[in-house]
């Protein structure tokens, strides 16, 4: 595993660097090193590791989370409340009914394999999008409009739906029936989750200053490692109260993120938001390799050209539902654009759920774990080249 590893990081960081002196997005060269240290190719890449590679990459998608968290500023966000709730579930529900309308056309899908592989599909990428909006906040790129804040939180809330559905459409296809009550646990599972974060990260920061004037100084490093640990447990709590309470893990390390940034003073707010964006360095290239690594060459060929096809028509009609959440705010032609290349990214929900249906031995398993990884060599890339080369030219910056 140590061995392992180390190829992951060495490659991967040496890939990202070639990619990015071209001009091109790094997040490309570390899921090419992926595909070629994976089983696909040079299979350099230990069992064990990948036997845990879904929970290392929860681990960074958490760091990056924290880092975003404690760059939300709050008071941005309320301005944008309408757009940010529509960009939760619109653009997935669009998409989601795209899938369910072309699937069976282009692939000979039913109704319902068409519903599920737009479940899939239809989730936004935090790994991609999130570290990329929190730099646009830091430039001060969108400030005035608060559009990154509402693109973070919109994304954040986005997965929630989408796998509330993909749940219930998965017991549909195995012969079960759709509950509408399933529904109301994505609302939930969202307020649960906020709730939680916002109590948890006030407590953290009484606690902190309960220590200090006691005269007991916890350092900066520290207190990373608690704040790491706590949303460790929170994250697994989700898993853990699914059967009782639906409560979504990854939006609490926001939110308590978010609520200790607001009683924190600012500069101990920068330190430990500094501190974590070195961490991201390590753990985005881990993150992105593993993703690569599950890329399965010989499935991704099966649907070749028609699954293409069918991925840009459900970004297209993904698109539409962007510029009608987004129709309501005040945001001009440009922003509205930009918006939409927000939206396309698509990586670690596919990679986590993309083989489901097929361990579950649907007939559509398949075809759905092939769309699940063209789409994340297509959105992945793309979205991360049309983000980072039209910030500036579409955003004004505050």
């Amino acid at each position: 595993m140590i061995l392992s590893l180390g190829l992951i990081l060495l490659v991967g960081m040496s890939l990202a660097s070639i990619f990015k002196k071209i001009g091109l997005p790094a997040i490309i060269g570390m899921l090419l090193t992926g595909i070629i240290l994976g089983p696909e190719l040079l299979n350099l890449i230990d069992p064990n590791t990948l036997a845990i590679s879904s929970d290392l990459r929860t681990i960074a998608l958490i760091v990056i989370l924290l880092k975003a968290g404690l760059s939300l500023d709050i008071s941005d966000l309320k301005r944008v409340g309408t757009s940010a709730v529509l960009l939760s579930f619109l653009p997935a529900s669009f998409e989601i009914l795209a899938y369910a309308i072309f699937a069976p056309m282009v692939l000979g899908l039913n109704l319902i394999d068409g519903l599920l592989m737009g479940a899939v599909m239809g989730a936004v990428s935090p790994a991609i999008v999130v570290p990329r909006m929190v730099k646009l906040i830091d430039e001060g790129y969108g400030k005035d409009k608060s559009i990154p804040q509402m693109i973070l939180a919109g994304a954040s809330c986005d997965d929630v739906f989408v796998l509330v559905l993909f749940s219930s459409f998965l017991s549909m296809a195995k012969g079960g029936s759709f509950s509408a009550g399933s529904l109301i646990k994505v609302p939930i599972s969202i307020i649960l989750g906020i709730g939680v974060g916002i109590l948890i990260g006030f407590l953290l920061y009484y606690f902190f200053e309960m220590k200090f004037k006691k005269g007991a100084y916890i350092r900066n490093s520290t207190k990373v490692i608690i704040i790491l640990g706590i949303s460790f447990l929170l994250v697994s709590m989700e898993g853990l109260l699914k059967k009782l309470v639906p409560i979504s893990g990854l939006l609490a390390v926001i939110a308590m993120a978010s609520s200790y940034k607001i009683k924190a003073s600012d500069d101990l707010v920068s330190r430990l938001s500094d501190k974590f964006a070195k961490l991201w360095i390590f753990a985005e290239v881990l993150l992105f390799v593993l993703v690569g690594a599950e890329v399965d060459i010989k499935y991704m060929t099966e649907v070749g050209f028609y699954g293409i096809i069918l991925i840009f028509l459900g970004l297209i009609i993904r698109a539409i539902g962007v510029f009608i959440a987004v129709g309501f705010s005040d945001l001009n032609k440009k922003e509205k654009l930009f918006t939409i290349f927000s939206y396309m990214p698509k990586a670690t929900v596919q990679a986590a759920i993309g083989s489901v249906a097929l361990a579950n031995g649907l007939s559509s398993g398949l075809a759905i774990l092939s769309v699940a990884v063209l789409g994340i060599l297509i959105t992945a890339p793309l979205g991360a080249i049309l983000i980072d080369n039209s910030y500036k030219k579409l955003l004004v910056r505050g």
